[in-house]
């Protein structure tokens, strides 16, 4: 007992090492990649030795997601200073596997990218699939993707589940964070808001997690269950358009552009869904982001879109498109008659869903 203790009082806390082997290397040199908050860039290098084998040494002023490089192959750890991290990999082996010691997180990271990689194959297996089937002679494109894409989703769906079991696992390891960064933000809003909220305090210093914190906080204000902010602005015929004018109806707020090219593909869908529910209640406020007036009402008048329409012409920039923290489009959210929002970036099938339920 004695000698462990000693040991442990002897870790280089200014500091973390990661000793490495790569069998059947794809080159002779090994990077060291690092994350920060936007992308992951090199802050190390070292060439292999006759046995294959490579240290680095760094000092990190908090626990950080690196990856260990060689040739196209990268692979994932997490360290902190004190860290004394054994690695291990054969490029030879089509799954590409590796192992790790000594940072915890690390063989959790590992774990998650294991589970992400059964996904991933399964999706490759079904690409490969639509291809060859695609490429049939005679066959119809549409047809063939209907066959697939359902399978597709299910398969992203079920990665998506597994992942929220890994992060509800792991809410007190940087392993969870990075996991939780691979949901789609839109369709597991709600989860990361609640997930961002716990993670107040936790790993500080860390500037993705800090911006990933300090985005929620935004977002929360206009996720699902809260009320949905008051605004003003020009409609498309000059008058005003106030969202208090429709207290004690339902009303989807569509924000979308003549340019965006899958808001244009989505309109037939909401044109079919609106005249359908706003005999029974449905109301609809589009809110347009495009910068040319002309353009907007061409789009307006081809798509045959006939709720009302309301747009600052100022692109992301708008004061209500701002406020509802819309960085991407098309994007809705759906408010209730006591102005709460109850769902949000939902389309297609999963919209006529929502609307069938609602107004049954």
């Amino acid at each position: 007992m004695l000698t462990v203790a000693v040991l442990s009082a002897c870790k280089d806390k200014k500091s973390f090492s990661i000793a490495g082997k790569i069998e059947h290397p794809a080159a002779q040199k090994v990077y060291l990649l690092e994350a920060d908050s936007t992308n992951v860039h090199v802050v190390d290098s070292a060439q292999l030795s006759e046995q294959n084998k490579f240290e680095f040494k760094k000092s990190a002023p908090f626990a950080n997601l690196y990856k260990i490089k060689n040739g196209d192959q990268e692979f994932d750890l997490i360290a902190e200073n004190g860290n004394n991290i054994d690695f291990k990999t054969d490029l030879s082996d089509p799954a590409h596997n590796y192992t790790t010691s000594g940072s915890e997180d690390s063989e959790k990271i590992r774990e998650y990218n294991r589970i992400s990689n059964i996904y991933t194959a399964k999706n490759s297996k079904l690409a490969n699939e639509y291809q060859e089937a695609a490429a049939v002679k005679g066959a119809d494109a549409d047809v063939v993707l209907k066959k697939y894409l359902p399978q597709f989703e299910q398969n992203m769906a079920s990665l998506s589940l597994e992942i929220l079991k890994f992060v509800d696992a792991n809410k007190n390891s940087l392993a969870g964070f990075y996991a939780a960064m691979a949901l789609d933000q839109l369709k597991y809003e709600k989860e990361l808001v609640d997930y961002a909220d716990g993670l107040k305090g936790k790993f500080k210093g860390n500037q993705a997690v800090m911006q990933f914190v300090k985005h929620m906080e935004l977002v929360k204000p206009v996720s699902v269950g809260h009320q949905a902010p008051d605004f003003t602005i020009p409609g498309i015929d000059g008058k005003i358009i106030k969202l208090t004018d429709y207290k004690g109806k339902y009303v989807m707020l569509d924000f979308w552009a003549s340019w965006c090219v899958p808001c244009r593909k989505e309109n037939p869908n909401v044109v079919k869904l609106y005249q359908q529910y706003h005999p029974k209640g449905l109301n609809i406020i589009g809110i347009s982001l495009d910068e040319n007036k002309d353009a907007w009402q061409k789009a307006v008048n081809d798509d045959r879109l006939t709720w009302v329409h309301g747009s600052e012409l100022k692109n992301f920039n708008g004061p209500v498109v701002q406020s509802f923290q819309v960085q991407a489009i098309p994007s809705n959210f759906i408010v209730d008659p006591s102005g709460k929002i109850i769902a949000k970036n939902i389309t297609g099938n999963d919209l006529a869903v929502f609307f069938a339920a609602t107004f049954k």
